[in-house]
Formats: structure tokens, C-alpha cells, sequence
């Protein structure tokens, strides 16, 4: 429960960007439920979103919940929104988000690049599934960049506009291992039915997502902070992950081309990388287990004080939360 019910996130965190997606339908409307920006502002949920008692931003998600059409895992969490409360913009209107430079339209958006600087720590992820050996067992997505179509841009038939991800940001604990390891993926910028269209895995504490070794001393406990900023600016990415009795980790990756963080070029993926395409960064718990046979076959009943109390939910908790234009 929020430990003060008259105090919504809004008023501790800048959220006058951000929109909320919610693991839930309560109005029934078969569609899961959002709340924008201008009503985040007063906004919070008892057992999904609420600050606790240091004014942190808690988000959780259960394994069995609502979700959105083309997600099999439930989420708790913020959509970028950059012309704020005005209304006049739906979420895919330019105005609404940022593009690379070498974006062939890019003085149509918001901004060019920017950035998502947070701290956070994940208190619990889903323990139990019957397929403990997919990539995304036992894991949880606290931070993304999500990709759009650009409808102008499709039209000139260059192959843009997957609707992709250049970047998710994961935590991922075995329920026997003593931490959990926390990695980022990249995911090629192809079409939905392409076989190359995976996700490539980059190890910052830890493990990638397919390794299952306890990291140890090397990974990162439940309840242990640990900061990511994600600053995309003209066209590359940089990636900066710390915490205390750690390595800071940075990396590089050239979003409007196909050469990975290693310099290698990577010839399955676009060879434009998503210059084509607009972007928006996405913070919280969007639970990578969930009761569906084809997302992970995870345990969860559908009522969150039994999901609760048997462990099948996620839990990240964000101390820090600030995004805006890139100098």
C-alpha cells in the first residue's frame, strides 16, 4: 500500500512527460488501462503504482494481468510523452517524440535524441515457471527505447518502421542464485516474421540473458541500487550503468547504421539501424514472465493477493527518474 495516500508520485517525481500503462482493464473495456499525462498527475494505484515511506516510486506487476495488444508480458510502466498534457497530440504524433539526425524528416519531431537517467533497485522478480530455461525467465525490463513506424517514411519504401526495440535494459535473478545479473538487449530492426529479428544480449553485471551460472559477488542482489543513463545523442546511444562495489560499464552503439557496440558490423541487421524511425524512452516493471503457454507458461492466478503472497510478480523501484533534450 502507498504510505501516504495523498501524496501521488507526481508530486515527489517529474512526470509531466510520461503516461502510465497499468496491468490491468477496471473500466471493462476489453483494452488495457492507461492513464495519461494531464491525470497521472493525481494519480496512483494501492498495490501497482505508489510512492512508499521515502518517497519512492514503487511499480508493480503481476505474472497473470492484463496487457497490451502486442505484448504477451503484463507492465507497469511510463511512456514518454514529450508534448506533455496537450491533448491535440496522440502518442504517435511527431510531437510526441524524439528521432536520430539522420532521420530523413527528423526536424518533424520533438527533439533530436535525449536522454533517461535513473536509479533504481528491483525488490522481486516472478520465481516460479514451468520454462526456467527461456532467455526471459525470471526477468524484468526496467528501462527501454521503443520504436515507432514513421508512415512518411514507409512510404518511400525503404524498409523503416519495424516497430522494434534498439534498447531494453533487464534484471534477471535465478530463484536459487544469490544476485541476479543485469544486461542489455539490442534488437535488430527487421520485420516481425524475419528469422533474424532477435535480440542481441550485452552483459553489464553478470550474465547476459541466456546465462544461467550464479554471478555472485559479480551481479547485483535484490533491494541493491544501481543507476542507468541512456543518452542518445545525434545518432549513437551511450549507455552508463553504476553502482556502489562495482565496475562502471559504458557502452556505445550507433543507432542509424548495422556496427554493434564491438565495432563489428552486423550484416543481418538494417543497414540504416533505425534512422528511419521516430523513438521514446519507457521506465518501470514490465514483467518478462506470464501465465500465457507462449510467453513463459509462469504461474499466477489473476487475483494479486494470492499472486502476491506465492511470489509470481515483479517489483522495481525507482529512486531517481529524469529524461528531457540532450545539450
Amino acid at each position: 500500500m502507498a504510505a501516504d495516500e495523498g501524496t501521488p508520485p507526481a508530486q515527489v517525481f517529474d512526470l509531466t512527460t510520461w503516461k502510465l500503462t497499468l496491468p490491468m482493464d477496471a473500466d471493462g473495456d476489453d483494452d488495457v488501462d492507461e492513464i495519461s499525462v494531464g491525470e497521472l498527475q493525481s494519480y496512483q494505484h494501492p498495490d501497482y503504482y505508489y510512492l512508499n515511506d521515502n518517497n519512492n516510486l514503487v511499480f508493480v506487476t503481476p505474472n497473470s494481468a492484463f496487457t497490451t495488444p502486442n505484448s504477451s508480458n503484463a507492465r507497469t510502466e511510463l511512456r514518454q510523452m514529450l508534448a506533455g498534457a496537450d491533448d491535440a497530440f496522440g502518442p504517435k504524433a511527431p510531437e510526441q517524440n524524439f528521432a536520430l539526425a539522420s532521420h530523413p524528416e527528423a526536424d518533424r519531431y520533438a527533439q533530436i535524441g535525449g536522454y533517461l537517467d535513473a536509479t533504481q533497485r528491483v525488490d522481486h522478480v516472478a520465481e516460479r515457471t514451468d520454462k526456467p530455461d527461456r532467455a526471459a525467465a525470471y526477468s524484468v525490463v526496467i528501462g527501454q527505447i521503443h520504436a515507432g513506424k514513421d508512415e512518411a517514411v514507409l512510404a518511400q519504401d525503404n524498409g523503416f518502421g519495424h516497430g522494434n526495440e534498439p534498447l531494453k535494459i533487464y534484471y534477471k535473478k535465478f530463484p536459487d542464485h544469490e544476485t541476479g545479473s543485469v544486461f542489455w538487449n539490442y534488437e535488430r530492426n527487421l520485420e516481425k516474421d524475419d528469422p533474424e529479428r532477435i535480440d542481441i544480449s550485452h552483459a553489464v553485471w553478470g550474465n547476459d540473458w541466456s546465462g544461467s551460472e550464479d554471478p555472485g559477488e559479480a551481479g547485483i542482489a535484490l533491494g541493491e541500487s544501481f543507476r542507468y543513463r541512456v543518452e542518445v545523442k545525434d545518432d549513437v546511444m551511450h549507455l552508463t550503468f553504476a553502482s556502489d562495489g562495482h565496475p562502471t560499464r559504458t557502452f556505445e552503439q550507433n543507432l542509424a547504421d548495422n556496427v554493434g557496440p564491438d565495432g563489428e558490423v552486423d550484416e543481418a541487421d538494417h543497414p540504416q539501424g533505425y534512422a528511419g524511425d521516430w523513438m521514446y524512452f519507457k521506465a518501470g516493471s514490465y514483467n518478462q514472465c506470464n501465465t500465457k503457454p507462449e510467453s513463459g507458461a509462469c504461474l499466477g492466478t489473476g487475483v494479486w493477493e494470492t499472486d502476491q503472497q506465492h511470489g509470481d510478480y515483479a517489483q522495481v523501484v525507482f529512486s531517481e527518474l529524469d529524461s528531457g533534450p540532450v545539450e
